[in-house]
């Protein structure tokens, strides 16, 4: 059963499109964050998760949105300063009927504005929902 477990938790990883060695940093930990998503993560980059702090270029920001969290266009802004022009931004927002649930519409809202475009959603973990952001095809010519 643990080998389940263990394939489980890489298979989240894989999802997120997270790869060895990538370097991938983590905005809005809470206590409430899902940590056998944050373990599946370090164990497929080989490494800790970097936090706010981190002033290098990352390939992946995880950042665990709540309804209450403050202006996610501020948040997005904040998370494309280290972002490498190929990065990836994934909101991770509690599921419909959580705590904390935010409204798809209030991210298809916030994204343009943070000069970015959505790609997709994901289920990430029982409670938790992602939302795949990346810098636009024309930003990139321009960056």
């Amino acid at each position: 059963m643990v080998a389940a477990e263990d394939a489980g938790k890489i298979g989240v990883a894989e999802k997120l499109g997270i790869e060895s060695g990538m370097v991938v940093q983590e905005l809005g930990w809470d206590e409430d964050v899902d940590d056998n998503l944050r373990a599946a993560v370090e164990e497929q980059i080989g490494g800790d998760l970097l936090d706010e702090e981190a002033d290098e270029t990352v390939s992946v920001v995880l950042l665990w949105w709540r309804e209450d969290d403050g202006d996610l266009v501020d948040a997005l802004l904040e998370a494309t300063g280290v972002l490498a022009e190929d990065g990836v931004i994934w909101v991770l927002t509690p599921k419909t009927g959580r705590p904390g649930h935010v409204e798809p519409s209030d991210i298809a809202e916030a994204v343009p504005t943070a000069g970015l475009s959505q790609t997709s959603n994901i289920s990430v973990a029982d409670d938790w929902a992602g939302t795949r952001l990346v810098w636009p095809k024309s930003t990139k010519a321009k960056r």
